[in-house]
């Protein structure tokens, strides 16, 4: 009954923040009145969907994580004592997010402010004890870990009791010390970044790690902790914001419909016939849907499938086959709508158009190595360029190409309509994106109904709403952590120190690519745009770089840490959707990796790749 009403919110939450902008939009342009705070509305309605999503994240065990030691490394007790270790820190972590958040909502109480049509703040802002609260605690009814998600009916009891009581001693005995211990922010500072530390590398969540360290400063400077929140409602109810979770739901909507196979089918009749045609299809394919998914894990393990029997029965090694489509499925971040685009743009307060213009040449360029690469791979004679290969899905036939434009003429209309809406000016990127969204729906729903209005769209609503607040709840409480940074001058200090110390321009771009490369393999994308770009806009700022050619460094760079464990999604994603251990898809995808470093090194030392279009377009 929860897992329902839980999923009914979530979806409920996401259609209105479709619908709501676009009832808006209409009415102003008809009648000439509006929606009333409209964009207010909206913005804490990814409040709301970004804490919901998070609960169902922990309900689902999906919570982003920075290391995957604990499940993919350790066997059997030690696999255990570290999801139950896990467990309790990431609970009591959600716990005092909870209480902090709480004091928030209390300290609005008193001021009695009205959000719209006599709703006041705090209302909206208790989303955020309660998700917290509940968070804490199905972390620690899931310590279990697989065993349970496997089987979600199963009840604490049976899953294991021994274990879930054995975490929730560990956090009951951690907050109890906390009250016990004489002058506790002194004497348990050390080992409470310890725990943190320890937890991280066994697999605790993203934000466990960086709200945990953020507690744990502020909670030693003697900073109210209630600052936390604050910065995570300031984020999440950031105007461009919303634009996160629509430009998402589009890109689920296209990715659970049949829009993959009607697209592979498009890229295969026009470029199939071609020396490599089975690598520029997978290429370009995986590109479209990244870029609107943002999450290339979703890319492989939704068009996976698809492209592998191609390359094979092109001849490609599996090797190759492998390592192509794990490499491609990263290649959309850079190109308009991807979510970390947006991201990039809000922390490091870029024009969003402006940041999607700058990406542009930088993904067609990185596409393009990629593909150059595919088409060097493939075997000498391995298709008949004259004839229709069933096994290569390879034809010649001007007339399949115009049936399959036909067919797909819907889904290939989808950036335009994006394009159109965010560049014209009439829109802005909130309304783009729930414009993007409403007509992918419509398409998918109504024109080719793949997708059933009831049996389907309530679940690719709630998994978009998923990804959306697992991604929120790191990006909320690594701001606090970034906000305690500034606090202590670490941007300025470390601006100053690296100044004095490298003199030479060319030298800092090639020591911050070293730095981004390390970065990306050890964090995720999201936590490491909050806690890193305040840190490196000021470094940019002070070599002369541009502010839109640094984010688009700093991302092409993330797009490798997608392929690179100890973190790589990608690979992870591809042992996963193929069955190969991890050794074997990194070693498959490594020749990939050193192609895109040359596509990285161009990015940096050619600064008109990033900043042509945005200067020849600008507003």
């Amino acid at each position: 009954m929860v897992r329902r009403l839980e999923d009914l919110a979530v979806s409920l939450t996401l259609a209105a923040m479709v619908l709501i902008p676009m009832t808006d939009a209409a009415l102003r342009a008809t009648l000439g009145v509006g929606i009333a705070a409209a964009p207010l509305i909206v913005q804490h309605l990814g409040l709301v969907a970004g804490m919901l999503g998070g609960m169902i994240a922990a309900r689902e065990g999906r919570l982003l994580l920075l290391s995957t030691l604990g499940e993919n490394v350790l066997k059997g007790r030690a696999q255990v004592i570290a999801r139950v270790f896990t467990a309790a820190v990431g609970a009591v972590v959600s716990a005092f997010l909870a209480v902090a958040s709480y004091n928030l909502v209390q300290s609005e109480r008193t001021f009695g402010k009205i959000l719209v049509y006599g709703i006041p703040v705090w209302a909206v802002e208790a989303a955020l004890p309660i998700g917290f609260a509940v968070i804490a605690l199905r972390m620690l009814l899931r310590s279990v870990g697989p065993a349970q998600a496997s089987a979600p009916d199963v009840g604490p009891a049976e899953a294991g009791p021994h274990v879930h009581l054995t975490a929730i001693a560990i956090a009951v005995g951690a907050v109890a010390l906390i009250g016990i211990v004489p002058d506790p922010a002194a004497r348990l500072f050390v080992p409470a970044l310890a725990a943190i530390v320890i937890a991280t590398v066994l697999g605790t969540p993203a934000f466990v790690t960086l709200g945990g360290t953020a507690l744990v400063l502020f909670w030693a400077n003697g900073t109210p902790i209630a600052s936390i929140p604050v910065s995570h409602y300031s984020l999440v109810t950031n105007p461009a914001i919303p634009a996160l979770p629509l430009f998402t739901l589009a890109g689920y909507l296209l990715a659970e419909s049949q829009a993959p196979q009607r697209l592979v089918r498009v890229f295969n009749a026009l470029v199939g016939r071609f020396r490599g045609g089975p690598a520029i299809v997978t290429v370009l394919v995986c590109t479209f849907f990244t870029s609107f998914t943002g999450a290339s894990g979703v890319t492989i393990l939704a068009l996976g499938g698809l492209l592998m029997p191609i390359l094979i029965g092109a001849r490609y090694s599996e090797r190759n086959a492998l390592g192509l489509v794990t490499g491609a499925g990263s290649l959309g971040m850079l190109l308009p709508p991807c979510l970390p685009l947006i991201v990039y743009g809000i922390v490091a307060r870029i024009d969003i158009k402006q940041i999607f213009l700058g990406g542009l040449v930088p993904a067609v360029l990185m596409t393009a190595v990629t593909a150059w690469w595919g088409i060097r791979q493939e075997p000498q004679g391995s298709i008949d360029r004259g004839s229709s290969a069933v096994g290569a899905q390879v034809t010649t036939s001007w007339a399949e190409a115009r049936a399959a434009l036909w067919v797909a003429k819907w889904e290939l209309l989808t950036p335009l309509v994006a394009f159109a809406a965010l560049f014209s000016g009439l829109a802005t990127t909130v309304e783009a994106a729930a414009l993007t969204a409403l007509y992918v729906l419509i398409v998918e729903v109504f024109l080719t109904r793949d997708l059933r209005l009831v049996r389907d769209l309530p679940r690719v609503l709630t998994e978009c709403g998923l990804l959306i607040g697992g991604i929120l709840l790191v990006l909320g409480v690594a701001l606090g952590f970034t906000n305690y940074l500034v606090d202590a001058e670490i941007p300025s200090r470390a601006v100053d120190w690296t100044v004095s110390a490298v003199h030479s321009k060319l030298l800092f771009l090639l020591l911050l690519n070293v730095f981004l490369i390390l970065v990306g393999c050890l964090m995720d994308i999201y936590s490491a745009i909050v806690i890193q770009v305040p840190l490196l806009v000021p470094l940019g700022r002070a070599y002369g770089v541009d502010p839109i050619q640094l984010g688009i460094i700093f991302l092409a760079n993330m797009e490798l840490g997608y392929l690179t464990p100890p973190v790589g999604l990608n690979v992870y994603m591809a042992s996963y959707r193929f069955g190969k251990p991890v050794p074997q898809v990194f070693r498959a995808v490594l020749p990939i990796i050193i192609v895109l470093h040359i596509g990285v090194l161009l990015i940096t030392y050619v600064p008109w790749l990033t900043t042509a279009l945005p200067r020849w377009l600008a507003p």
